[in-house]
């Protein structure tokens, strides 16, 4: 290692000590123990551009290791990303900064994913490298590889233990995604101490299992040795490459290196005059850096922009052998064109019966030659989540052009590579699962929210209607669930026009994912229903009188037993609004004066209809009210018998309106 290299890498170190210990919280042990690797590979492997961070053909950087971002804050204010300052980094984990504890997409310039839960990291990483190999397979032409990078992860033992990871990467080696790059920091430390307390498996079988090259470096604070390593893994066209990295977390700190202390706590100002000495870091004042390193950290940088501009020539190039590209190469990573959203033929649909989830898989394969960039799939239930995308192809094994994506049975890898897939961006991605197993999905739905990012969830066999599979399939709880979480739209359509209208709000959002929940019964298509269904709620069915005396709220499947039960008691001499809600959470956005329209305060007899969990569902009836919704789990019988059996008819519907009025 040179001299600069030294003071190169120590920068790294010293800068994140400093930053965490200023703000007395954090992860000290990554950083130093990692510095050396993420040096090599920022410095002398990766395409990345600190000018032009969104550069399309960058090599994708994931810190899995979260808990670990002031590594890279670190790296992004030497390389010079988005201005990131020293006063930034002095900023780490205070209100409103550029530096939270964790690495956030969107906030900071240069993080590629939100991560923190360890091993998202690592799913969201496969899905980049999915994203990266199917659009090669678009737009790639012999002499013009214009989309040609690598993503690279870095994680440690922590996302090796999660489940996640192991999801993920079975996929990536079946699928041989030799561009996907896995750093592993094997220091052999977990928060409780040795990892000998819970984790004794040999990662490296692990990985071969999975289809993976495995590269062993002995020293991971060898610069030679971790480059070497890094360009074996390029070199590897038929696997992807996991580097087993062995470090010694805390390195440079004599009373922390190797122990678990290191971890998750500052070093304590005694600890860091120690490391700077270890170092030979001459330089006592926090957070300063010398010029000469910043002027070899520019120096890099240039040379990265060289390579920039090198592509910037060629894509020029590509466009003139090929006009027609440019055209597509627009629509996907340029502007989209979703107008036939809004025309007729988009919204015309015939009046059969149908199961919501076949009407969906109807809209899909109506909307797939539209948006060409549309991509996605199931978690090997494509038959019944109706996901499909018929003469589309697979997306395979030496076959990525294909748009339909087998995740095989991986719920949460799916979610989190459906997150990469979108977060490398020029793609648009669904997803699909049962409703009940939501549940699986929930963590990487929740970095999708957090992340602004306009991800789909097919969620089908939406209540008990499910019938015979019994109580393990019947979703009771996770509609309130998903309608808890910020920032996530979760439509429950009645018919086929519910069904479209959730569709265009899934594929017209820019900063929201949408769950649309699907039957797996017949339903009929509603008189009454409407575009309106694009407000979250609205009027379905008018009272016969101006003066209403109940109103009606239900989504799915309990519109139509709804309509049904406020036809009975207008012969009664009740007048009855009834009221869809398909999506509460954009209802909740629209104004106060529209929420009034549709439910006046001035009529406080409501019902709320749910085969799904009440939880939530008192904030519309209020204390005159009630809500028919599941107290238990369901039963194993034909559906038909299971809505009577927990009273989900016209019978029980009537008596209840009869009791509170």
């Amino acid at each position: 290692m040179s001299n600069i290299e030294k003071k190169a890498t120590s920068a790294i170190r010293i800068l994140s000590a400093d930053a965490i210990q200023k703000a007395n919280s954090g992860h000290p042990g990554l950083p130093l123990g990692v510095a050396d690797i993420t040096y090599e590979l920022w410095a002398n492997h990766m395409k990345h551009s600190p000018e032009n961070p969104k550069w399309i053909n960058r090599d994708r950087f994931v810190l899995s290791a979260g808990h670990g971002s002031m590594l890279l804050y670190s790296l992004l204010h030497l390389f010079g990303y988005g201005n990131l300052s020293i006063e930034d980094l002095k900023s780490f984990r205070q209100l409103d900064s550029l530096t939270p504890g964790h690495p956030e997409y969107g906030h900071t310039v240069g993080v590629e994913a939100t991560t923190g839960p360890l091993g998202a990291g690592m799913g969201m990483a496969v899905g980049m490298a999915m994203a990266e190999t199917h659009l090669a397979s678009v737009f790639n032409k012999d002499g013009f590889n214009v989309i040609d990078h690598f993503t690279y992860v870095l994680g440690g033992d922590g996302c090796m233990m999660e489940g996640i990871s192991s999801e993920a990467f079975s996929l990536a080696g079946h699928l041989g995604l030799s561009k996907l790059i896995v750093l592993y920091d094997s220091n052999s430390i977990s928060i409780e101490g040795s990892t000998d307390l819970a984790f004794s498996e040999d990662v490296s079988k692990r990985m071969e299992a999975f289809g993976f090259q495995v590269i062993e470096v002995d020293d991971g604070h060898d610069l030679v040795k971790v480059s070497k390593a890094i360009e074996e893994a390029k070199n590897n066209k038929e696997k992807p490459s996991f580097i087993n990295l062995k470090t010694r977390i805390g390195f440079g700190c004599p009373a922390k290196e190797g122990k678990a202390s290191a971890h998750g706590e500052p070093l304590g100002a005694d600890n860091i005059k120690s490391l700077r000495e270890n170092l030979g870091w001459e330089y006592e004042e926090p957070f300063f850096v010398p010029e000469e390193v910043y002027e070899h950290y520019k120096s890099k940088a240039s040379e990265l922009k060289k390579v920039e501009q090198a592509w910037d020539e060629l894509l020029k190039k590509y466009f003139a052998a090929f006009p027609e590209k440019k055209t597509l190469w627009d629509r996907y990573f340029v502007e989209e064109d979703l107008s036939f959203l809004d025309k007729d033929e988009y919204w015309a649909w015939d009046e059969k019966a149908d199961a919501t989830r076949n009407i969906s898989g109807k809209i899909l394969n109506r909307v797939k030659l539209e948006i060409p960039n549309l991509i996605g799939g199931s978690a090997d239930l494509a038959p019944s989540n109706k996901t499909y995308l018929s003469d589309m192809g697979d997306f395979a094994k030496n076959s990525y052009a294909g748009r339909n994506l087998h995740f095989g049975v991986r719920e949460l890898a799916m979610t989190a590579i459906t997150n990469g897939i979108i977060l490398h961006g020029g793609l648009k991605a669904y997803c699909a699962t049962f409703f009940v197993f939501s549940d699986y999905t929930k963590p990487m739905a929740r970095l999708s929210s957090l992340m602004g990012i306009p991800a789909s969830f097919v969620f089908t066999h939406d209540s008990i209607g499910v019938g015979e599979d019994g109580p393990t399939h019947e979703p009771i709880e996770q509609l309130a669930m998903l309608r808890a979480m910020p920032n996530f739209h979760s439509f429950r359509p009645a018919d086929a026009t519910e069904t479209l209208a959730a569709w265009y709000s899934a594929l017209k959002s820019e900063k929201t994912p949408t769950a649309i929940i699907l039957t797996r019964q017949n339903l009929p298509q509603l008189a009454g229903s409407s575009k309106e269904a694009l407000k979250g709620g609205y009027v379905i069915k008018e009272a016969s009188r101006a003066n209403i005396d109940l109103i009606l709220i239900a989504s799915g499947s309990e519109v139509a037993l709804a309509l049904e039960a406020a036809k009975e008691l207008e012969e009664m001499c009740i007048s009855v609004r009834v009221v869809s809600m398909p999506c509460m959470d954009i209802f909740e956005e629209q104004s106060r004066e529209y929420k009034e329209a549709v439910l006046p305060k001035a009529v406080s007899k409501r019902i709320f209809i749910e085969a799904l969990s009440g939880f939530g569902l008192d904030k519309y009836v209020g204390f005159e009210g009630e809500v028919l919704s599941m107290k238990d789990f369901g039963a194993s019988a034909p559906q038909a018998e299971l809505f009577k059996k927990f009273g989900f008819t016209v019978e029980r519907i009537v008596d209840l309106a009869k009791n509170i009025l």
